[in-house]
């Protein structure tokens, strides 16, 4: 079994996003799965430009995207894995900018616009998104979020089968408030939080990594 995470973080090598998709794959690792992060803000790429090669009924293949930059190999990567895990922030009500690029390029070239019913990914793999957010979750409906999730989370599930997601909320965003212009936040309250809610997220991270590659 092999899992890949995507952290669509730029704070890559730490903070929550990161924290999560690294008990993600100690998850799937822990089930003998083989399994990695891998930091899309580490890679030079775009997200689609429209070309439609994907979608030209004289391709010679299904689920390829023509664009070649450093996302290529681990697209073509993806047509071979058990699992898959994308976990981003929120900025702007939706997924980062690297995140929302990496799902058109995965995502467009596996749907098929003959049969909207079928997709073109060759099985049934499941998938997890996570989200991580500085708001807590009664701000959901006033900010329109739950659609929001819940489209990227269908999509995902409509490519490749089945997809869960995690929401990881009210999140803390820096050791040291004062330094920022964060004073319409509780300081204490975030630290209090983080300390006491934000390892069960991690907990629910490290089950979801364990049951994508066990199916359980």
């Amino acid at each position: 079994m092999q899992l890949l995470a995507f952290n669509g973080s730029p704070r890559k090598k730490k903070w929550n996003t990161a924290t999560l998709l690294e008990h993600v794959v100690a998850g799937a690792q822990s089930a003998g799965a083989q399994a990695e992060c891998i930091q899309l803000y580490d890679l030079n790429f775009s997200g689609c430009i429209s070309c439609f090669s994907c979608k030209r009924r004289n391709r010679k293949q299904n689920g390829v995207c023509a664009v070649q930059d450093e996302l290529t190999p681990l697209l073509d990567r993806i047509h071979n894995i058990d699992a898959l895990v994308i976990g981003s922030p929120v900025y702007f009500g939706t997924e980062t900018a690297s995140t929302r690029a990496f799902l058109e390029r995965l995502m467009y070239p596996f749907m098929n616009f003959d049969d909207r019913g079928k997709t073109y990914f060759p099985r049934s793999i499941p998938t997890g998104m996570i989200y991580t957010m500085n708001i807590p979750e009664s701000r959901f409906a006033e900010l329109g979020y739950g659609p929001q999730f819940e489209k990227t989370r269908t999509y995902l599930a409509h490519v490749f089968g089945s997809c869960e997601m995690l929401l990881s909320t009210d999140t803390l965003q820096h050791t040291n408030y004062d330094t920022y212009e964060y004073g319409m936040f509780d300081k204490d309250a975030k630290a209090k939080r983080h300390e006491d809610v934000f390892p069960q997220d991690c907990q629910h991270a490290y089950n979801l990594g364990r049951r994508l590659v066990t199916n359980t």
